[in-house]
């Protein structure tokens, strides 16, 4: 068993499609998204919209009644689950009018939104790269193996290496970055919809009591 599972595994057919693929994401992404793009699978594997969104709306509910009792400068004494809600109930306690809320709000969104969409483009990068890498791997073997025709006995690991690549590549691209890449996109977008309810009941919070004032024009005597 433990024979026939280490003929498909071969550390240079790895070497040049992990390595080669994950170069290309890199490349193409760049080191922080890149960096992003690890960091979101930890909430990729324990995510639940559905149980942050309700949380979230119990929150702004609680944000809502602390600012009918005691005023919107108080909304941050109500306990918050997630960097998220505490910078959004700390903004709307400090705000100087709903406009300064209103405009850090839609800057929060669009830039989350962002840093989602960058995650999940270096997956879809190494997706996109992987096959690629596995074609220039079988390429490689092949060669090697048109090399060594004269002696039958060294055709083994070329072909090896032109057959895994391609494996390889198939597997890193339709079984791993692909697949991830689709749940983070999932996630972003169910994430990035409870957001912007719980901003909007903030905002209606906001533009209810942080109403600017006008100043008043005196008749000239």
């Amino acid at each position: 068993m433990l024979e026939q599972i280490g003929r498909f595994l071969d550390p240079l057919s790895l070497l040049i499609v992990l390595g080669g693929a994950l170069a290309i994401a890199f490349a193409r992404s760049g080191l922080a998204d890149g960096g992003r793009a690890f960091a979101a699978l930890r909430p990729l594997l324990r995510g639940d919209v559905e149980k942050d969104a309700t949380a979230a709306m119990r929150v702004a509910n609680q944000v809502a009644a602390v600012a009918d009792a005691r005023g919107i400068a108080c909304a941050d004494r109500v306990e918050t689950a997630g960097p998220f809600l505490r910078r959004a109930v700390l903004h709307l306690a400090n705000a100087a009018t709903a406009e300064e809320f209103a405009l850090w709000a839609e800057a929060e969104i669009a830039g989350r939104r962002r840093r989602h969409a960058a995650a999940a483009a270096f997956w879809n990068a190494l997706a996109d790269a992987a096959p690629a890498m596995g074609m220039i791997g079988t390429i490689a073997g092949l060669i090697g193996m048109f090399a060594q025709m004269d002696d039958a006995a060294k055709i083994g690991p070329p072909m090896a290496l032109a057959l895994l690549t391609t494996l390889y590549g198939i597997i890193l691209a339709n079984v791993i970055a692909g697949p991830i890449a689709a749940r983070l996109e999932r996630l972003s977008d169910g994430e990035i919809a409870w957001q912007e309810r719980v901003l909007d009941r903030l905002d209606m919070l906001a533009r209810a009591e942080l109403v600017p004032v006008r100043p008043v024009l005196r008749a000239v005597s």
